[in-house]
């Protein structure tokens, strides 16, 4: 064998033609690859139930939904199935700091249940929730009360805004930690 001009020339051509093949071989392998992983994620992740960010907010403006729903019916415990049933529950509003599930509903019920209280249409508005994880996020926005026996106009209507703190458990989102701050009066 000669290592001719033509020889050398034929063999630097077939090693170029071999390598854009090995190439392009390459990049398809690397995208069915990601294509497959991709669908491998998507399948354990429905598997074991994780849901995606959009279906995550719908059922977390839910439980606020039948919170307000539960409210203006005047159902405390159906407001309160809304947060954590657990003593690690905070409640934070006034100033005040209120400890696990069952002080925080004791709280609603002196406040809004008592002798000559009233409880009045609760609406929830500038709802924006915030994804932090699969399991955990947070919602801000505005509440208002209007309470429809009150003679006084200055406290006809009681408003603020509030942040929530939300767990995804076994039975759902759930509020872990709740900051409501009320408007000032002027």
């Amino acid at each position: 064998m000669s290592d001719s001009p033509t020889t050398l020339a034929n063999e630097v051509r077939f090693r170029a033609k071999f390598l854009k093949v090995a190439f392009l071989v390459n990049i398809v392998l690397f995208v069915l690859l990601i294509g497959a992983g991709t669908a491998l994620v998507t399948a354990v992740a429905r598997a074991t139930g994780a849901s995606t960010p959009a279906s995550d907010e719908k059922d977390i403006r839910a439980v606020l939904e039948a919170q307000a729903v539960a409210w203006n019916k005047g159902d405390l415990d159906g407001f309160m199935a809304g947060y954590w049933n657990d003593e690690k529950l905070t409640f934070i509003s006034g100033g005040d700091i209120t400890g696990g599930w069952k002080k925080t509903k004791e709280r609603y019920e002196k406040r809004y249940q008592a002798e000559g209280k009233e409880m009045g249409k609760l609406t929830f508005s500038e709802l924006h929730v915030e994804a932090f994880s699969p399991n955990a996020a947070m919602v801000r926005g505005k509440f208002e009360l209007v309470f429809e026996k009150e003679k006084d106009e200055k406290k006809k209507t009681a408003s603020g805004r509030f942040t929530v703190l939300l767990r995804k458990l076994p039975d759902g989102w759930k509020i872990v930690h709740d900051h409501t701050s009320a408007d000032e009066k002027k």
